[in-house]
């Protein structure tokens, strides 16, 4: 292991490719849990208006699943932009700012899905 600086070979941090495989990283978690949120939905669906909880879940289902895609289109912008563009860090902190705020609120949405479970037959 080289301390900084103590080597032939330094490495500059790419603060690009680290933004990217971030992304891809967040991505890969929120295609998952779209997946889980697309199964769910099925379930309800398919359970039929008997479910107990029956329109609460539709309606935080499908708003998981918007702020999903939400967060998804915002991770492409991020990637797509030039982090080391000074004049472009504001506009990228406030993308990341947004998809960090529609993340949490995905997870609590998410917290009263599960809550409000899947109990078959209603």
């Amino acid at each position: 292991m080289y301390a900084p600086g103590a080597g032939k070979a330094q490495h500059r941090f790419n603060m690009n490719h680290y933004a990217t495989k971030k992304s891809a990283a967040q991505s890969m978690l929120d295609v998952a849990l779209l997946m889980a949120n697309s199964s769910q939905l099925k379930t309800v669906l398919h359970s039929g208006a008997q479910h107990r909880f029956y329109v609460p879940l539709i309606a935080l289902i499908s708003l998981s699943i918007s702020l999903q895609v939400i967060v998804g289109l915002l991770l492409i912008f991020i990637v797509k932009y030039d982090l080391n563009d000074v004049k472009k860090q504001p506009r990228l902190n406030t993308m990341n700012d947004a998809a960090t705020v529609f993340v949490f609120f995905t997870v609590l949405i998410n917290i009263f899905i599960t809550a409000l479970g899947f109990e078959s037959g209603g």
